[in-house]
């Protein structure tokens, strides 16, 4: 379902002349064992079908080294020191100079975007834009 709402919503951007022309989106990760026992990645398969309709690669550029608690039951405090330091590039080399759409299914605080455009920030993409699935509180 999600590879095919982050079609609908890149169709969307594009049928309205939405004329941002990143290089990449780039989904944020999820803790290996995690994804090994759920099977897929939410956020993934969102920026998925968004690469999908906006013409452009998908790239896994950040890994999540620290598994953390899901931030669902936390306060804003929590959530934002829950993701603190967990990101990590993996190709940072290829972050240099790139125009990159970080990609979540739920934006509530902006913790986790923010800490992994923060990672990301550190490779010196030349910009980092945000979309999101949908939006908590």
């Amino acid at each position: 379902m999600a590879k095919i709402l982050g079609q609908m919503y890149g169709s969307f951007l594009m049928d309205n002349g939405f004329d941002q022309s990143w290089d990449e989106v780039v989904p944020v990760p999820l803790y290996h064992k995690k994804l090994k026992i759920r099977g897929y990645n939410q956020s993934e398969q969102f920026a998925l079908g968004l690469a999908k309709a906006l013409k452009i690669s998908s790239c896994n550029h950040l890994i999540r080294k620290i598994p953390t608690p899901t931030q669902t039951n936390k306060s804003r405090m929590e959530r934002w020191e829950n993701v603190e330091d967990v990101f990590e590039a993996c190709s940072p080399a290829e972050i240099k100079g790139k125009m990159l759409l970080l990609v979540d299914d739920v934006l509530t605080t902006g913790a986790t975007m923010a800490a992994c455009a923060n990672t990301l920030q550190e490779h010196h993409p030349k910009s980092i834009d945000f979309i999101a699935l949908a939006a908590g509180n």
